[in-house]
């Protein structure tokens, strides 16, 4: 994978975002800079704007001032770049029991985006079934994905969000419907395993939960504001 990464994962500097015929920003006067390689825990309300936060890192929403730098690549500009390094796993997730799609295809849909030809070779099928097995879905990967409990879907599409290899891993709400269990041996386990492979993890959550007090950095939003940042020896600047 090509890289274009400096001292920091992302850079925003005065970002406001504005959802369509909104007068008021979702996001507004963020100046965030985050490193490479750590865990960033993003708390607050809903409504707090984490989940914009996120799209526009991503450029999935364009910001209406300011600038915003991801994996080294100018957003919105370079976006597409910047996303085919990256993984997001969004909030709305559950999918109609008439799902035609296995959960093995799911996982793969995912790798098939970065392929010229979107077609999968064997060590990307490793990768898909190594991933699923990971989060403990290898015995379901030929089941139908929409005939899976809220749960086992959400696993399967963090597996899908993990085979890509990403640099960056943007995850909105990813244990909602996740046991407890599952989420330490996550946080505990396979997030050390990402983070030492050179990723940067961002985390949404409505509250700071015990589970998540190793992160690097936690920044609590509210009202479409940074209102704090924590930072446990690495270098954020809000």
């Amino acid at each position: 994978m090509e890289e274009n990464l400096g001292c920091y994962a992302i850079e925003l500097e005065d970002v406001s975002t504005y959802y369509y015929g909104e007068k008021r920003p979702a996001i507004r006067d963020i100046t965030l800079r985050i490193p490479a390689r750590v865990l960033v825990l993003i708390v607050g309300p809903n409504g707090a704007g984490k989940t914009t936060l996120l799209e526009t890192i991503l450029g999935l929403l364009r910001p209406r001032s300011g600038r915003v730098i991801t994996l080294g690549y100018e957003i919105p500009r370079m976006a597409s770049k910047a996303r085919a390094l990256s993984s997001y796993l969004p909030q709305d997730f559950m999918k109609s029991p008439a799902e035609p799609f296995t959960a093995r295809e799911v996982v793969a849909m995912g790798l098939a985006s970065n392929t010229p030809t979107g077609r999968l070779l064997e060590g990307n099928l490793r990768r898909v079934d190594h991933a699923l097995k990971m989060l403990g879905m290898l015995e379901y990967a030929d089941r139908p994905f929409g005939k899976l409990s809220g749960g086992q879907q959400q696993k399967v599409l963090l597996a899908r969000a993990i085979a890509r290899e990403p640099k960056l891993l943007l995850l909105d709400e990813p244990f909602s419907a996740i046991d407890q269990e599952t989420r330490s041996y996550i946080t505990s386990e396979i997030f050390p395993r990402l983070l030492e492979n050179g990723c940067t993890i961002l985390l949404v959550s409505h509250e700071l939960n015990h589970s998540y007090m190793d992160a690097d950095i936690v920044i609590r939003m509210v009202d479409g504001r940074i209102e704090r940042v924590i930072t446990r020896d690495v270098h954020a600047i809000h």
